[in-house]
């Protein structure tokens, strides 16, 4: 790939083997992607007691091609899908854009990058999908998330609050 002034602006697709763009993404992940893990209340004021976990990846990018070959090559490769978004851009500053992965998709795609609890990652957000992972699955690997309905007894609900982005 080789050092470029203004890479983050100019990067594109990078040159990599099939067998090694799990490694790779998992390294643009930890230096370019974050994750959001939280618990949502969408329907408060009907279903106050429905809670909902939503489990997100997502690659940060200004360069949007970047992001496009990322989501390309995921989906070729390990047949996961994602959206890229436009973010509001800042006064002065650049375009900037991110790959979204949806609950299911950031599920498919994590097991891809930290299968092998060895691997070399990034510890903060490896930590995220481990405690996610013990938590929401079972034995058997099935999700138990999907719905969550928690009571929170007369206490409001502050689901919303708990937010673990890093």
């Amino acid at each position: 790939m080789g050092l470029t002034q203004r890479k983050s602006l100019t990067i594109g697709a990078i040159d990599v083997p099939d067998r090694f763009l799990s490694p790779l993404v998992r390294g643009l992940f930890d230096g370019d992607g974050h994750v959001s893990n939280f618990v949502h209340c969408p329907t408060r004021s009907t279903y106050p007691d429905y809670k909902y976990e939503r489990y997100w990846v997502f690659f940060n990018s200004a360069s949007r091609p970047h992001l496009e070959w990322i989501q390309a090559r995921v989906n070729s490769v390990l047949g996961i899908d994602g959206r890229i978004e436009k973010l509001k851009r800042r006064e002065g500053r650049h375009d900037f854009f991110r790959l979204k992965y949806g609950k299911h998709a950031s599920i498919a795609l994590m097991q891809q990058l930290y299968g092998d609890s060895d691997v070399p990652r990034l510890e903060r957000k490896w930590r995220i999908w481990d405690a996610y992972r013990r938590r929401d699955f079972g034995a058997d690997g099935g999700d138990r998330t999907l719905m969550c309905l928690r009571t929170h007894g007369s206490e409001p609900c502050s689901c919303t609050n708990s937010d673990t982005s890093a």
